[in-house]
């Protein structure tokens, strides 16, 4: 009996320490080398989309760490160009949304999820979109902050303020210059500023607000009240055209308010996916 007792105590040992383990894989999707990190073991997939320049670790450690490991099984995807999906450089033709949703939704096709929610932050908010609306059968629930479905004048202001990012705090910019190394980070900062600016000369400056009608999948729009690059008139925007979305607003919320605001962000996204 106690052989058994202790055989239970280790297997379910055992279980737990797998569960809470993150791993990281590389896998071939359309022509690239995508890499992805993934954590839990629950029924509903979840895959984390990153912002500009952004990577899985850099972007969500505390949702990989705390997002249920018995509800979900969470991936965090890096985008071609980005993070360790290198090579190859990222480049930004001015379908490089469509092309990462496309990349998001067949990498989680290849590691076999019938079926996935969307955590998209930033970009990968926009990313989100997209793929919910072109791969609406796919999508089951999608939580996104940071976003824009348009660019305006006043975006590109704000996009100039971040060209040069010898600029950004040190804080920001470490994390990256370690992934990166400090040329292709600012590099790779301009050339986004340049590929994000291609939307201005589209009417209404136009990214993905000719999808947003036809987004299905229940929706949660998060918005920080002092999110310094992304004004309130681009979550208002998506609210009223993404239909039956819900929009909540966290006032002391920056742009990085998953990061900041952790535990408050993980238990509004994971009452929300349930």
């Amino acid at each position: 009996v106690l052989g058994k007792l202790l055989f239970t105590l280790l297997s379910s040992l055992r279980s737990l320490h797998f569960s809470t383990s993150v791993t990281s894989a590389k896998v071939a999707v359309n022509g690239v080398h995508l890499h992805y990190q993934q954590t839990g073991e629950g029924e509903h997939a979840v895959l984390l989309l990153p912002g500009m320049l952004g990577s899985g670790e850099t972007d969500f450690g505390p949702q990989l760490q705390s997002l249920s490991k018995k509800l979900f099984t969470v991936v965090a995807w890096d985008p071609r160009g980005y993070g360790r999906s290198r090579p190859p450089d990222r480049d930004f033709p001015v379908d490089f949304f469509e092309r990462d949703a496309k990349d998001a939704v067949d990498l989680m096709k290849t590691l076999k999820f019938k079926k996935v929610s969307l955590l998209g932050w930033s970009d990968g908010g926009i990313t989100a979109l997209i793929a919910a609306a072109k791969y609406p059968a796919y999508i089951h629930k999608m939580v996104i902050w940071g976003a824009n479905a348009y660019v305006t004048a006043e975006d590109s202001v704000i996009y100039e303020g971040i060209r040069d990012v010898s600029k950004w705090s040190e804080r920001t910019r470490k994390p990256l210059e370690a992934l990166y190394g400090c040329d292709y980070f600012a590099r790779t900062c301009e050339k986004w500023v340049d590929g994000i600016g291609q939307f201005k000369q589209q009417p209404e400056g136009n990214i993905c607000r000719h999808l947003l009608p036809l987004v299905q999948c229940p929706t949660l729009i998060v918005h920080g009240e002092k999110d310094p690059l992304v004004p309130r008139f681009h979550a208002d925007f998506i609210h009223e055209h993404v239909k039956g979305s819900r929009l909540h607003l966290m006032p002391e919320g920056k742009h990085n308010l998953h990061l900041r605001f952790a535990n408050e962000f993980n238990k509004l996204a994971e009452d929300f996916l349930q």
